[in-house]
C-alpha cells in the first residue's frame, strides 16, 4: 500500500499538527507554575486546542487515502488521515469537560491536575498524528505517565496507589511489546532499516514473519483497548482512578483499537488475512463477557469499566471484518465509545459531589429531583445501546453489515452485544432514576448546575449530530478506509467496499432515520 502525503504547508500553510501536539504542553508548562487562575488559563488554551483540531479535520480531504498536513524532519513525522483525524477534536472537546469540571472535582493542587490532564492529551494528540512508528512509540510511553500520576495522586479510595502501579505495569508490557514489533518492523523494511510507517506499508515482509509480528503488536494493543483477557487493569483503573480525568482516559484507551486498525490490518495484510477469525473470537468473548459482568454491576464506575470491554469486542469486530462497512463501523463506534463512555463518568462524577458513590444503594428516584440529571443520562446512554437518531445507531449499523458480508455468525454477536448492553444500561437507569426513592438525606440532591448542564447538553447535541448527520464523519474517512479494505477483496469494487459505497451506507443510514436520502 503507497500511501502518498500532502504537506502541511501545501493545505493550510503552517504545521497545523506540532500547534495542536505541542499547544498543550505549553499550556502544562504555564499552569505548573501558577497558584491562582489555572482553570481559567487551561479552559483557554484547550478552547484554541479545540479551534485547531477541528480546522485540521476540516482540511482533510477525505477522497484520497493520502497523509496529509504532513510534517517529516526524520523521526519527527507527523501526519493524519481519515483514520486518525476525527480522534483529534474527539480528544480536545473531552479534555476541555475535563478542564471546566475540574474547580468542582479537585480539592487539591488543581494545577498539578491541570498540568498531568494536559500532558495526557499532548501525547494523546502525538500519538494520533504519528506518520513514523518510532514517535507513536514514544508517545504511547510519555502517555503512561501522566495517567499513572492522575491515579496515584487523585484516585478515589486507599487502593488507588497499588491500582496505579498494576496500571503502570500492565502498560510497560503493552509498550515493551509494541516496541518489539515495531523493532521487528523497522528491522525488516524494504530498503533498509526504517521506522517511516509509509515506506513500512509501500514494502513486503515475509508472511511467516508477518505472523510473528502480528501478534507482538496484537498482545500490546490488546492490552490497551482492552481486550479479554487482557483486561484486568482497567475495570481497577476506572473505579479508583479520578472521575473527571478518567473521560480523557477512556479516550486513550482507544489508542489500543487505533493500533489495531494503523498497525496491525494495513501492515501485515497476510497475516491479518489469516488470523482475523482468531481476533475476531477475542472480540466476541471481550463482548460478552464484558456485558455479563456489567449486568449485575450496582456502581456506574464499574458498570462503565465492564461496559468498555464489551464495546471494544464490538469495535474489533468491526476492525476485522476487513471491509469498508466493518471499518468504518469500528472507527464510529470507537468515537462513540470515547464520547458516550466519557460522559456517562462524568454523570458519575456529578452523581458522586452529591450522594457518593454512584451506587444503586444510594440512588432512587433521581429523576423527580434531578430531572436535567436523568435525561442527560438518558440520552448518552441511548447512544451507547445504539438508539437511532444517536452517534451509536450508526456505528452499530455498519458493524452488523460489516460482519455479515464477512459471516454471518460474526453479525449475530454484534446483536447479541447490542441487546445486552441495552439491558444493562436501562437496568442502571431505572433504578437509579426511576426507581423508588427512601426519604433519605443523600437522595435529597440538587439538579445539574449551569457549568454542569454546558457539558452534558454539548455532549448530548454532539451525540445526536454524529446520530442525525453521519455524512461528514464518513466522508472523512472513506479514502483511508477503502484503500485497507482493498488489500482484502482483491482490488474488486462493489456496493460495500468502495468510495460510493461508503457513501451509499451514509444515505442508507439517513435514511433510516430521517425518512427520506439526500443526495
Amino acid at each position: 500500500m503507497t500511501l502518498p502525503e500532502i504537506s502541511a504547508a501545501t493545505q493550510v500553510g503552517f504545521p497545523l499538527l506540532s500547534a495542536i501536539v505541542l499547544l498543550p504542553a505549553i499550556a502544562a508548562l504555564v499552569i505548573s507554575f501558577m497558584k491562582e487562575g489555572a482553570v481559567k488559563i487551561a479552559i483557554g488554551f484547550a478552547v484554541v486546542e479545540l479551534f485547531l483540531t477541528v480546522f485540521a479535520w476540516m482540511s482533510l480531504d477525505g477522497s484520497t487515502a493520502a497523509m496529509q498536513l504532513a510534517e517529516n524532519a526524520g523521526l519527527y513525522h507527523l501526519a493524519i488521515d481519515g483514520v486518525s483525524a476525527m480522534f483529534l477534536p474527539a480528544t480536545a472537546l473531552l479534555t476541555l469537560f475535563a478542564v471546566m469540571y475540574a474547580r468542582q472535582s479537585v480539592s487539591s493542587n488543581v494545577s498539578g491536575y491541570l498540568t498531568a490532564l494536559l500532558l495526557s492529551q499532548a501525547a494523546l494528540m502525538g500519538a494520533f498524528s504519528a506518520a513514523n512508528l518510532g514517535l507513536f512509540w514514544l508517545f504511547f510511553v510519555a502517555e503512561i505517565f501522566p495517567c499513572y500520576y492522575l491515579i496515584k495522586r487523585w484516585g478515589t479510595g486507599d487502593q488507588r496507589d497499588s491500582v496505579a502501579r498494576d496500571y503502570l505495569s500492565f502498560m510497560g508490557l503493552a509498550a515493551a511489546a509494541i516496541g518489539i514489533g515495531f523493532l521487528l518492523l523497522a528491522m525488516n523494511a524494504e530498503g533498509g532499516f526504517t521506522f517511516d510507517y509509509a515506506t513500512i506499508a509501500a514494502g513486503n515482509i515475509d508472511s511467516s514473519l508477518q505472523t510473528v509480528i502480528f501478534f507482538v503488536l496484537a498482545v500490546g494493543f490488546a492490552i490497551k483497548a482492552p481486550l479479554f483477557p487482557l483486561h484486568s487493569w482497567l475495570p481497577k483503573v476506572l473505579e479508583h482512578g479520578p472521575l473527571v480525568g478518567m473521560s480523557v482516559f477512556l479516550v486513550g484507551i482507544k489508542l489500543g483499537a487505533y493500533g489495531l486498525l494503523r498497525y496491525n490490518v494495513p501492515l501485515l495484510p497476510e497475516a491479518t488475512g489469516e488470523w482475523f477469525w482468531l481476533m475476531a473470537a477475542f472480540g466476541v468473548a471481550s463482548m460478552v463477557y464484558g456485558a455479563m459482568i456489567a449486568m449485575i454491576q450496582t456502581n456506574l464506575r464499574r458498570l462503565m469499566a465492564f461496559a468498555s470491554i464489551s464495546h471494544m469486542g464490538v469495535i474489533t469486530l468491526g476492525i476485522f471484518s476487513l471491509n469498508v462497512a466493518g471499518i468504518e463501523g469500528g472507527i464510529l463506534q470507537a468515537l462513540n465509545l470515547g464520547i458516550t463512555g466519557a460522559g456517562l463518568f462524568l454523570i458519575a462524577s456529578f452523581l458522586s459531589s452529591r450522594v457518593g458513590s454512584p451506587d444503586l444503594s444510594n440512588m432512587g428516584g433521581l429523576y423527580d429531583r434531578a430531572p436535567y440529571m436523568a435525561m442527560g443520562f438518558l440520552v448518552i446512554a441511548l447512544a451507547a445501546v445504539g438508539m437511532p437518531g444517536t452517534s451509536g445507531f450508526n456505528g452499530e449499523h455498519l458493524v452488523i453489515i460489516g460482519a455479515f458480508e464477512k459471516h454471518w455468525l460474526m453479525s449475530i454477536f454484534v446483536g447479541l452485544g447490542t441487546v445486552l448492553t441495552a439491558a444493562y444500561f436501562l437496568r442502571y437507569y431505572m433504578r437509579g432514576f426511576l426507581g423508588d426513592a427512601e426519604e433519605r438525606e443523600e437522595n435529597r440532591i440538587s439538579d445539574l448546575d449551569l457549568g454542569e448542564k454546558v457539558i452534558v447538553g454539548a455532549l448530548t447535541a454532539v451525540v445526536l449530530w454524529i446520530g442525525l448527520y453521519t455524512t461528514p464523519f464518513l466522508s472523512t474517512m472513506k479514502g483511508s478506509v477503502y484503500a485497507i479494505s482493498e488489500k482484502y477483496d482483491g482490488g474488486k469494487s462493489h456496493a460495500l467496499s468502495s468510495p460510493m459505497g461508503s457513501e451509499t451506507h451514509g444515505a442508507v443510514l439517513a435514511s433510516d432515520q430521517t425518512g427520506s436520502v439526500k443526495q
